[in-house]
């Protein structure tokens, strides 16, 4: 078994300790107050873990504690994970970012895109442009998600039976054929909505790869890297260490959820947020973004092409507000932020909600963990717990900004 651990003292990498412990009590007060079940963050600098807080429950009705070794279900944290797969089969020629997406998957051949109406009046046009493996990798491929009730296509993704981006009881394939099968919310590349289109991009790595999206993510991935507790199942050895997922109670706190069917390989591999993982297995994964490829020795990825998914890709260096979908993406902590390939990107420190480096990349995951590199500052940051809250508990923001504070060189 692998365990984070605190490596240095804060100060011999330019950190305040008394700043790190006002982190602490900050994020310990939501678990005070019982909005929160447990947490794990970890501070690294220069890759060296310098701060390590474990606190609260992982299953509160057991009374079991959060500990370094604590598993979690990441869910879109898997995005960046499936970007890399996707990367390393084009540094050896098998895809390409711009391959049209019908070239591997011909089921979307002929896309169409929405014009009007909704329901069974829903009216469309042809497509004027190919989608394109880059589009996925942006979110620019006009694709959606069930659960944003605010466009007519949306809609028509929920009574194709899609409300949770999967098909019931299909697999992969099965369920990438349906989105096909819907109508483009846009013309892709012109707009930026958030959407299963990492799922997409899973399905291509199947065809391309010739493997399943877990063999080839453990087998290309997480083994070379030394991830032994991350995939996409969990073991019988493993269970005792996940964490119990959480939601909102009616009356206030927090109750135990449904989460990931993790006994057993999953009929559906979700490339969009199928994986569990601890805070040492993404630590590692960090780690070789931060060293743009390589880390002890193996390198999975040319520096260029870090390079490449860490840098924003958006037209004409557009942050996710401005060239969001709205209203779905119409909100302040979208302000400064582009979007590379898998990652989010900070493009204008001036502009976002809390305090970032130029070019600080990362993603988080809807149970409220995240993770976040800052290359200015040679920082890296990982937050993890389990909860999905009906309502944002702007968590994140305060994260930054009292990380940015501990920071004194």
């Amino acid at each position: 078994m692998a365990l984070l651990r605190q490596e240095v003292d804060p100060s011999e990498v330019g950190l305040d300790a008394k700043a790190l412990d006002r982190l602490d009590q900050h994020v310990a007060h939501f678990v005070d107050e019982g909005r929160l079940p447990g947490f794990l963050l970890a501070v690294s600098r220069g890759g060296r873990v310098a701060h390590l807080t474990t606190h609260g429950r992982r299953d509160v009705a057991r009374n079991l504690p959060v500990e370094a070794d604590t598993l979690y279900r990441i869910y879109s944290m898997t995005k960046p994970v499936t970007s890399v797969a996707a990367l390393i089969l084009m540094e050896e020629g098998r895809l390409g970012l711009d391959d049209p997406v019908a070239d591997h998957l011909p089921a979307f051949a002929d896309r169409r895109v929405y014009t009007g109406g909704s329901g069974a009046g829903t009216t469309t046009r042809p497509a004027e442009r190919p989608l394109l493996v880059r589009h996925l990798m942006t979110h620019t491929a006009g694709l959606t998600f069930a659960f944003y009730h605010c466009h007519p296509v949306d809609a028509l993704y929920r009574e194709a039976g899609l409300e949770s981006a999967v098909l019931p009881g299909s697999d992969l394939a099965e369920t990438v054929d349906a989105y096909a099968r819907l109508p483009l919310q846009f013309e892709p590349g012109t707009q930026w909505n958030y959407s299963v289109a990492t799922n997409v991009l899973g399905r291509i790595i199947e065809v391309v790869s010739g493997q399943p999206l877990d063999t080839f993510v453990t087998e290309r991935i997480l083994r070379p890297l030394g991830m032994p507790d991350a995939g996409f199942q969990v073991s019988g050895a493993q269970a005792p260490r996940l964490a119990e997922l959480y939601g909102d109670a009616e009356g206030g706190g927090i109750e135990p959820i449904a989460g990931l069917p993790l006994t057993g390989r999953p009929r559906f591999l979700s490339g969009s947020g199928g994986m569990v993982a601890t805070a040492y297995d993404i630590h590692r994964f960090s780690e070789l973004l931060r060293r743009r490829g390589e880390l002890d020795g193996v390198r999975l990825l040319a520096p260029e092409t870090v390079d490449l998914m860490t840098r924003n890709q958006l037209p004409g260096n557009a942050d996710l507000r401005a060239f969001g979908s709205r209203p779905a993406h119409d909100e302040p902590g979208n302000d400064g932020v582009g979007f590379g390939l898998g990652v989010s990107v900070v493009i204008d420190p001036e502009r976002t909600q809390a305090p970032s480096g130029l070019g600080t990349y990362g993603w988080s995951g809807v149970a409220t963990t995240t993770f976040w590199i800052d290359p200015s500052r040679d920082l890296s940051v990982q937050f993890l717990t389990q909860l999905r809250p009906r309502k944002s508990l702007k968590l994140y923001p305060d994260l930054k900004r009292l990380v940015h504070e501990a920071v004194t060189d």
